[in-house]
């Protein structure tokens, strides 16, 4: 049976894990588990109105959002950490008609968009009582996840077949055509190695000889939790400014996020972040103090980002039993689990990494 390392158990590498076939792997997860940005986020899986220019993000995030209707039915996720709840996109400077034509458009490629509605004042706010009564669109497609009960789900799930997380700080070396994983507790060694460990990914390959263009950045959000136990039938909302408003079950209602370049591998949280992120959407709520006088607690992560703001994953060009991914920036509850799947199924099969989303990754990483 071949030894497959993990390293990385937030959203990528808990994939990997529970698509791999157990019959021909033994598996060990290791997971440092610090300022993982998965643990501290939740999503919007709603990607089709982006207008960045770069085509293979955008096939990326787009084949990821139809991704959920598999990953819903294989791993039996339920409501309360997934749910295709709808989206409301708000604009106060930009022609929703037009947001309307280009999200029409790209529906021919993407049928996961679902209905598309221009909706009226008064009908948004009855979709999402907390706002304003204000024009937005409605994509019936767009859902939200839970990045950390997806976690704890997936964690479960592995115990279940025997796979257990070791919550360790590791180091790899190369020995006799083998890959050794050591912690402070253990060593394991394996035939082939997954790093999925997000900025990490930086610190361990720099003593296997290896520059990596990636760079960390501060995320914090807003968790308040309210009396409005209804709030899991709200759809999300995308709100002008790059501020959205993910509603949950039992009242929970989460604002975010914040993109801290400076901050780097700081977790700590910050009034700053708190105003920054209510004084943003305050414009949009029909009664602002009914949700930020409620209880609240700031939640903290730490992305990985390339210079060009793209993914990048598969095997190393130079030695194909290393595979790797990261740089999924804010868009990683969305494009995650689909990599993860990717990267599986080339485990699994040999083939499946998605080649054609990749461009090749010695643009990320070079030999020093």
């Amino acid at each position: 049976m071949e030894k497959i390392g993990i390293i990385g158990g937030g959203i990528i590498g808990m994939t990997v894990a529970n698509y791999l076939n157990t019959e021909k792997f033994s598996i060990a997860l290791f997971d440092h588990g610090t300022g993982q940005a998965t643990k501290a986020s939740a999503g919007i899986i709603s990607p089709w109105l982006s207008k960045r220019r770069n085509k293979i993000w955008y096939h990326l995030a787009k084949d990821g959002a139809a991704f959920f209707q598999k990953l819903v039915k294989d791993i039996a996720l339920d409501q309360a950490i997934y749910s295709q709840s709808g989206t409301l996109v708000i604009r106060k400077k930009e022609n929703l008609q037009e947001l309307f034509n280009l999200a029409e458009k790209r529906k021919k490629d993407a049928p996961a968009i679902g209905e598309l509605k221009l909706l009226k004042a008064e009908q948004t706010a009855e979709m999402f009582p907390l706002l304003k009564k204000i024009p937005s669109l409605y994509v019936s497609g767009g859902g939200r996840l839970s990045g950390k009960a997806y976690l704890h789900y997936s964690s479960q799930r592995l115990k279940n077949k025997g796979i257990t997380c070791f919550k360790e700080k590791v180091q790899l070396k190369k020995r006799n055509g083998s890959w050794l994983i050591q912690s402070e507790f253990r060593e394991k060694q394996v035939d082939r190695v997954v790093l999925t460990p997000g900025p990490s990914l930086k610190s361990l390959l720099e003593p296997l000889g290896y520059r990596v263009d990636i760079r960390p950045q501060k995320g914090q959000l807003i968790a308040f939790d309210t009396l409005y136990h209804q709030s899991q039938s709200w759809p999300v909302a995308m709100l002008d400014g790059e501020t959205d408003l993910i509603p949950f079950h039992n009242g929970k209602i989460l604002l975010g996020a914040t993109h801290e370049n400076e901050q780097k591998w700081d977790l700590t949280p910050t009034e700053e972040a708190y105003l920054q992120l209510t004084e943003t959407s305050r414009s949009f709520l029909a009664q602002p103090e009914k949700l930020f006088s409620r209880p609240y607690q700031l939640q903290v992560g730490t992305r990985a980002y390339s210079s060009d703001f793209s993914p990048f994953f598969g095997p190393l060009f130079e030695d194909t039993s290393l595979l790797l991914a990261s740089g999924l920036g804010s868009s990683g509850l969305t494009t995650g689990p689909y990599i993860g799947y990717l990267l599986s199924e080339f485990l699994n099969t040999g083939t499946g990494c998605g080649m054609s989303y990749q461009k090749t990754m010695d643009k990320y990483i070079k030999k020093m």
